[in-house]
């Protein structure tokens, strides 16, 4: 019997295929694995009057980088290179005696001493005291402002080609007072960032050539990677803005060229079967393939949701955690919300999920970003794949 209903995929596509005929996106790739099984379907154009979008056509996947990020780091913590509850300040001098803002709004200068240290752990669950905060309103903060002055990635989109090496980058960020005490709250996207300058530092090598030998090549995902592949131009897509206007296309690219800072939280680009391999790796409680990456412990332990139940309503709502760089479903509120189902997007327009209770794997590549511009393709998808599932 087949994991999908072939009726139903049709479906699937034809109503995906209309938000390409009504210039919502250029172009997508949709791709399912249940079991033995993957259906994918590649649709549209790689940009606007550009060729044909591919299966392997390339993707800038922004915070879908994210998990892969958190599981380099529990392959070094199984090593016991690192330790989840060691302070980070014997690699990352830099987050050593920080200061606190008294309240997330006060002047930079209007701190109090930090009650411990940032350890692995709070970059991994994000609570080291310091991110976005999802509101708008937050931007305006004197803390962001000068984060924002000093050129800080982790404050806003991924940014390849910005000029900061990760020790510059890190001095910046340790000139700046915590929003949050540490272990207090979940601030998004910045624990990343300082979680690959970490693995990077207690490697002795960049976090790009730990990524390949520990998981990409062992994966067989030749195209993930922090610049475009060699001869990957062709299949690189245009990235779109929120108001459907080009952001970047494949000629001079910042994704061409080796970035000066290798973004931990959002600077891969990669394909929909690439990163299937590692979805299913995860899925596999940390083998694929033959290989081994972690193990069944690590990634049950980076699944499982970490935030107190007011960290979570804070963060989520309440309909959903956070673990190790991902996101865990804690109820169901949608078609698609089933308990224990975890991953995450990223804000470039893509999505994937893992879904164990159905031994499901979804992964949605669009380049446009952002939402709710890109709501209704997100929806549509995710709500007609399962609805697929026999």
């Amino acid at each position: 019997m087949s994991e999908f209903s072939k009726g139903r995929l049709d479906r699937m596509r034809d109503v995906l295929a209309s938000h390409v005929g009504d210039r919502t996106v250029p172009g997508l790739v949709a791709l399912l694995a249940r079991g033995g099984e993957v259906h994918a379907d590649a649709l549209g154009d790689q940009a606007f009057g550009g060729p044909p979008m591919r299966r392997d056509s390339l993707f800038r996947i922004s915070s879908m980088t994210k998990p892969v990020t958190a599981v380099a780091a529990m392959v070094l913590v199984e090593e016991c290179v690192l330790r989840l509850d060691d302070p980070v300040t014997g690699l990352l001098p830099e987050l050593a005696d920080m200061r606190v803002l008294s309240r997330p709004d006060a002047p930079v200068d209007d701190t109090v001493p930090a009650r411990r240290a940032i350890t692995v752990r709070d970059l991994l669950d994000f609570r080291l005291g310091t991110g976005m905060i999802l509101d708008a309103e937050a931007f305006g903060y004197p803390v962001y402002e000068a984060a924002h002055a000093l050129g800080l990635l982790g404050y806003g989109p991924p940014a390849p080609d910005a000029a900061l090496t990760p020790d510059e980058w890190m001095a910046g960020l340790g000139s700046l007072p915590l929003v949050h005490q540490p272990g207090e709250r979940w601030l998004y996207n910045t624990g990343s960032y300082v979680l690959g300058v970490l693995i990077a530092r207690a490697t002795g090598g960049s976090l790009g050539a730990f990524l390949r030998e520990r998981i990409f090549e062992p994966l067989g995902m030749a195209d993930t990677g922090f610049t475009v592949p060699a001869g990957g131009l062709p299949r690189f897509t245009t990235q779109y803005g929120e108001d459907g206007s080009p952001m970047d296309g494949p000629e001079d690219s910042p994704w061409a060229r080796p970035p000066a800072f290798e973004d931990g939280g959002a600077g891969l680009v990669s394909t929909a079967d690439d990163y299937l391999a590692f979805a299913r790796m995860l899925l596999g409680k940390g083998a694929y393939g033959g290989e081994r990456i972690l193990s069944r412990a690590s990634v049950e332990l980076m699944t499982s949701g970490q935030l107190t139940p007011e960290q979570q309503a804070d963060a989520f709502g309440g309909a959903a955690t956070w673990g190790f760089g991902v996101s865990i479903v804690t109820r169901r509120d949608a078609l698609s919300s089933t308990p224990g189902r975890y991953g995450w997007d990223g804000g470039l327009g893509t999505s994937w999920w893992n879904d164990p209770a159905e031994d499901f794997t979804g992964i949605l590549l669009t380049p446009r970003m952002g939402y709710p511009p890109l709501s209704p393709v997100y929806n549509d998808f995710w709500t007609t794949a399962y609805a697929a599932l026999t």
